[in-house]
């Protein structure tokens, strides 16, 4: 049993509670968050294990996100990993050179994300 956290920051219900129930069945606490505009906010008040971060948010894309999380001293080595549903390699190469950790396409296994989960926040 872990007591890792992790940041979820999706806006779609059915992935947040698929998610959510993947990872909590596996021992981590998963907070939620679903606003582009206010996700940064959210990272740096709770400074999770890991940031399972969407592409697309309201408000705000998930790339901009990002890219202020790895210029933000106190969270920028919080691993991210990324979902999107676009998985075409100028997204993943995007992705790649704004920082992101690891990237994965929707939709994925529930195998696929807990590895990926308890590789990142390691």
């Amino acid at each position: 049993m872990t007591n890792k956290r992790v940041l979820l920051i999706e806006d779609e219900p059915n992935i947040i509670e698929a998610i959510r129930f993947i990872l909590s069945r596996d021992g981590w606490r998963v907070d939620t968050h679903s606003d582009g505009s206010t996700a940064l906010d959210a990272i740096r008040a709770r400074v999770p294990d890991l940031v399972i971060l969407d592409v697309m948010l309201p408000n705000k894309s998930g790339y901009d996100i990002l890219c202020e999380l790895r210029e933000t001293t106190d969270v920028q080595d919080v691993p991210v990993l990324m979902l999107t549903a676009r998985g075409q390699k100028k997204d993943r190469e995007l992705a790649e050179r704004l920082g992101v950790s690891k990237f994965m396409t929707k939709p994925f296994s529930n195998g696929e994300i807990l590895s990926t989960v308890r590789e990142l926040a390691g």
